[in-house]
């Protein structure tokens, strides 16, 4: 029996909600696995919105490999209604020192570093809100996280402010802006439905990491705290648990159905991935963890990804001259024997970020995925 989103946050809170419908891969969708095509499908768009009317757009928007009418089809109420899941829109923040008394060294944290402003949003706080509307170096952001496809992504907001919708695709979180009411999956960072539809959003990284990698990298980083203006139970994660992992986040079901299944890798496996100019690729993490450097070609072109031990992540390159690099003392060495930061090898650096499995393969049929299973 498949559970509603509704079911799992009933412990802590009362929220109303919906069973999801049956699991079946989305048969009969148009896809699209070429390289280069952005969202331009069915847009349904009656308007041309001036730019100040929403977010900030990327300017040559991302690519999306579902017609959006397929995508607006496979929406689902994940339980709770538009705004039941609360954004965070004046977040309170307190010193790395003063977050020690609430944060395990294993406790599971998205760091963001803008300029000389470093924040860090614990796990167990946006669980409960998904979305916080935040000014870092003077930038006026979003920080994201979807618990049902383990995906934090950061976004420019500029005028506006995000909320959660209250819907989901592929399990995924669909926030909303609040200046035109689109709608916007999380991991397509593509609205699919209103006066932006088959527009993309800026987005940039965020770091998934530990409470301890984080803090040992930048001691001067601020928190964000547990006054968000609601009542949570923020001592508790509805889904389940990262440390030690357990619940939802290391089970193989999903709570709604997928928009594509591909068993090449375990449900919830946890991969980095990239929308690349040359395709999409996934490199699964335990592997990384373990080779330090992974390689593999996206079209016919090579790509290599690197192992950040000091947070526990990785960073995907493009890699057109097949240049080698190996691991060396928690760098990467390359031709001459120079050594490189992980996070500065001598190539162009792609946009990537952790996910499930099932969730970026559901999205992006089309991908490459590299290391072992």
């Amino acid at each position: 029996m498949q559970l509603s989103r509704r079911r799992v946050l009933l412990g802590t809170a009362a929220l109303a909600g919906c069973l999801g419908r049956p699991e079946s891969s989305a048969g009969g969708a148009a896809v699209d696995g070429t390289s280069s095509r952005a969202a331009t499908g069915t847009s349904g768009a009656t308007t041309s919105p001036r730019a100040a009317d929403g977010p900030p757009l990327s300017g040559t928007g991302l690519p999306v490999e579902w017609e959006l009418e397929t995508l607006r089809e496979a929406v689902v109420a994940g339980g709770p209604p538009k705004d039941g899941i609360p954004s965070i829109d004046d977040p309170q923040f307190s010193s790395a020192a003063a977050a020690d008394d609430r944060l395990a060294p294993d406790d599971v944290v998205f760091g963001l570093v803008r300029g000389d402003d470093v924040r860090a949003y614990p796990q167990y706080v946006m669980v409960w809100h998904e979305i916080c509307n935040d000014v870092v170096g003077g930038d006026r952001v979003s920080v994201t996280y979807c618990p049902l496809t383990g995906t934090a992504m950061g976004f420019e907001r500029g005028a506006t402010t995000f909320g959660v919708s209250g819907s989901l695709v592929n399990n995924n979180l669909i926030m909303y802006d609040r200046a035109s009411d689109s709608r916007w999956p999380q991991v397509l960072a593509t609205a699919i439905e209103g006066p932006f539809a088959g527009r993309s959003l800026r987005e940039f990284r965020l770091d998934w990491t530990t409470w301890e990698r984080w803090r040992t990298a930048h001691p001067e980083t601020r928190v964000l705290t547990e006054s968000t203006g609601y009542v949570r139970d923020y001592g508790r994660d509805p889904y389940g648990s990262y440390n030690p992992p357990g619940g939802y986040y290391t089970s193989e079901f999903t709570l709604f159905e997928r928009l594509y299944r591909d068993d090449r890798r375990p449900t919830k496996a946890v991969v980095l991935c990239s929308r690349t100019p040359d395709g999409r690729v996934a490199f699964a993490l335990d592997a990384l963890r373990s080779e330090a450097v992974g390689g593999g070609e996206v079209g016919e072109t090579p790509y290599v990804a690197v192992y950040d031990a000091a947070l526990d992540t990785g960073y995907v390159y493009r890699n057109p001259e097949g240049v080698e690099f190996a691991p060396v003392d928690g760098a990467v060495e390359g031709p001459e024997g120079r050594s490189y930061p992980t996070a500065a090898l001598p190539l162009d650096r792609q946009y990537a970020f952790e996910g499930m499995w099932f969730a970026w393969a559901g999205f992006y049929p089309s991908t490459e995925v590299y290391g072992r299973v």
